[in-house]
């Protein structure tokens, strides 16, 4: 296996030879081969069409392999900089509960500080917006208060599809600290499709809050709409 395990991480290589070396990898189905596999998802190549039928067989010969291939899929996520395909991988390979065990993992490995790269996190708390439930609201909340916009954009679309009414105090402190009118307006945005109201006694805070939102407004009662 040493062989079509350095090919397949070689980006030199020839295209014929690495499509060969993915081909005898997923024939063997085993978690070394789905570690080997991963190689592929290091690099990228053109023409881009090429890449993706690379990438498309290695993603079959781990995903064929089955939960054996799990920690080394969860061991690439910690070290990769794009987590598309891994991440793909995991929603392929397991249950719904598995799957939203692995995604909540991932989310606590991050912190809401500054980060050379981002975007591992963010598609993490992205993808926390197709899984639901009390750990999964408590665990996108946390991203709220993120240092950077885009992830706290995205923890607000990932708040408001936990679908409870229990994240309106957090939703409220982001929007009395947050400077982002982007995302100020998303939350209103998403108090209004949801049809949720600002508790009596909260919305003095959300009123102030509100000060420089022009595209939305907070009615007497406490429901939101736009202008």
């Amino acid at each position: 296996m040493a062989g079509p395990a350095k090919i397949v991480g070689d980006k030199r290589a020839q295209t014929y030879d690495r499509a060969e070396a993915i081909r005898q990898l997923a024939d063997l189905k085993s978690s070394e081969a789905a570690e080997a596999l991963l190689k592929r998802f290091t690099f990228s190549i053109d023409p881009s069409i090429t890449d993706q039928e690379e990438k498309e067989s290695a993603f079959e010969g781990i995903v064929a392999v089955g939960e054996e291939a799990v920690p080394a899929v969860r061991a690439f996520c910690e070290k990769a900089e794009v987590l598309t395909w891994p991440l793909r991988m995991l929603r392929s390979i397991l249950d719904d509960a598995s799957y939203k065990a692995e995604l909540l993992a991932l989310a606590e490995s991050y912190d809401t500080e500054y980060s050379r790269n981002v975007e591992p996190k963010l598609q993490v708390v992205a993808a926390l917006e197709d899984v639901h439930g009390e750990d999964v609201r408590a665990a996108v909340e946390r991203f709220l208060e993120d240092v950077n916009e885009t992830v706290r954009f995205h923890a607000v679309q990932s708040t408001f599809a936990q679908n409870s009414p229990e994240s309106v105090e957090a939703l409220l402190k982001l929007l009395e600290t947050e400077e982002s009118v982007r995302i100020k307006n998303k939350v209103c945005e998403g108090f209004g499709l949801k049809s949720w109201k600002m508790p009596e006694e909260l919305r003095p805070r959300a009123q102030k809050a509100l000060s420089d939102v022009y595209e939305f407004r907070m009615q007497g009662d406490g429901s939101f709409s736009r202008r």
